[in-house]
């Protein structure tokens, strides 16, 4: 097996224990709430907490791999993730399961970003696109295991042991990791900004907040509107911080390359509404068309198995079109898609959905390799861990934004039709609102050369200039 083969199986484990939880907390939040005895919409605050802790620590990974080394901060990072599954398994409210969330966020922020650096940094960039695709193929059997095990462990056992799970996944990693991965860092590491990590977290953080709370009475709406406004002026001091230093925490001048600007601008617009899923989709087949956890699992994993066919054909599909072309129309393609999930009912048939879900992801998981990659095609090597974090954040944020719109969308037709609940025909509005967030991301891809990428596609300039 090649190396950088090996390194991308062993990452994955990480990645697999990040994306089993994800989904698998996603198909239980009905019965996470009606345990914690709150509104199930309410949980959204356990995925947007997670996220959170996300946007404030991520961007201190890059530095801390270069400072400490790559094996150090990313098998740190899977015991504390382990540490976090553990307290989530325990809580017995909310708050406690927000708290725990915001663990597993610091581990999370470390553990993938650092991942991803030592994949980047340990492969020639002929072979990336094949590294991120072995990194990716383990990774998804998370999302395709999450939901059934999830739905039977919540329908037949109890919730809490969905995060047991991790245990023993957490320790495979953290051996797999001292083994066989090289501890990896700068000969001259960048110094932390410790400013702009201050300005960054804090402003990300107020401002997912504010906007997750807002529509609840989690607090007053003056009081969520403060939290938006103040996040927005930190974050806003943190660009005229930024145009000041050296090196910065989140380096903004990456985004003068356009393709690295494309995969921030347009990837976080199209995150911002795939983002939702995990949200929604659980939510309207358990509360709306009445669903057990297990049933609902039971249809939600064909979308992860759509995701995990496109990795073994995403090579040659690059190659024949290019980035450029892959982008414009898998992303109207994709926010079609998700469209789509809105108009599900009751009467649906399981195979009809079950088939636009399998779809949907084989050409989302085709958009999301296509900006991963994209984003490192122009980037220098003395930049790459850097791009790294900034890419990370965005991606964090706008899955953050995503789940914050649905939600609110949700809010709002409630208090419509002055209902105590939501009912099914609730999500068609909401899945209407985030597809066309996602399909705007167009606008940005539509900016880029026709030649963006030939090289990691394996075109050749005459095919590229063909377009």
């Amino acid at each position: 097996m090649p190396r950088y083969a090996l390194t991308a199986l062993i990452v994955a484990c990480a990645l697999f224990m990040e994306n089993l939880d994800g989904t698998v907390i996603s198909t239980s939040l009905p019965a996470i709430a009606l345990d914690l005895h709150e509104d199930p919409i309410a949980l959204k605050l356990a995925l947007t907490s997670y996220l959170l802790s996300l946007a404030i620590f991520i961007p201190a990974s890059g530095w801390a791999a270069d400072r400490f080394g790559a094996r150090t901060i990313f098998r740190g990072a899977i015991v504390v993730f382990t540490l976090g599954s553990i307290f989530c398994g325990l809580s017995s409210t909310l708050s406690e399961f927000v708290a725990a969330r915001i663990v597993q966020g610091f581990g999370g922020a470390m553990m993938v970003p650092v991942g991803r650096l030592v994949l980047l940094r340990s492969t020639e960039r002929k072979y990336l696109v094949r590294a991120m695709a072995y990194l990716t193929i383990p990774a998804l059997l998370g999302p395709i295991t999450g939901p059934p095990i999830g739905g039977f462990i919540t329908t037949y056992f109890q919730w809490r042991w969905i995060f047991f799970i991790n245990i023993p996944i957490g320790l495979a990693g953290f051996v797999l990791v001292s083994l066989f991965i090289d501890n990896i860092r700068a000969d001259e590491p960048w110094p932390l900004d410790v400013r702009g990590f201050l300005l960054s977290g804090a402003g990300l953080s107020l401002l997912i907040f504010g906007l997750t709370v807002a529509g609840r009475q989690f607090v007053a709406p003056a009081t969520a509107v403060a939290l938006v406004a103040v996040g927005g002026a930190l974050l806003f001091l943190y660009v005229v911080h930024a145009k000041r230093q050296d090196f910065p925490i989140l380096d903004l001048r990456l985004l003068a390359i356009p393709t690295y600007r494309a995969s921030i601008i347009g990837g976080s617009l199209f995150r911002t509404g795939i983002g939702a899923i995990p949200f929604l989709l659980p939510l309207m087949l358990q509360v709306g068309f009445g669903l057990n956890p297990f049933q609902s699992g039971s249809v939600t994993f064909v979308a992860a198995a759509g995701s995990m066919l496109m990795k073994t054909t995403a090579e040659p599909i690059l190659r024949l079109f290019g980035f450029r072309r892959v982008l414009i129309f898998n992303a109207l393609l994709s926010a079609a898609f998700l469209a789509s999930y809105g108009f599900f009912t009751q009467a649906t048939p399981i195979a009809l959905m079950m088939a636009l879900l399998l779809m949907g992801g084989f050409f989302r998981s085709l958009e999301f390799t296509s900006l991963n990659v994209i984003a490192y095609a122009d980037v220098e090597p003395a930049m790459v861990s850097r791009a790294t974090s900034f890419s990370s954040v965005a991606q964090q944020f706008s899955l953050s934004l995503g789940v914050a719109l649905g939600a609110a969308v949700l809010e709002i037709m409630r208090q419509v039709h002055g209902e105590a609940r939501v009912v099914a025909a609730d999500f068609q509005w909401a899945f209407l609102a985030v597809a066309t967030v996602s399909a705007l991301s167009v606008l940005s891809f539509l900016r880029l050369p026709a030649d963006a990428g030939a090289v990691l596609a394996g075109r050749g300039p005459r095919e590229a200039a063909a377009e």
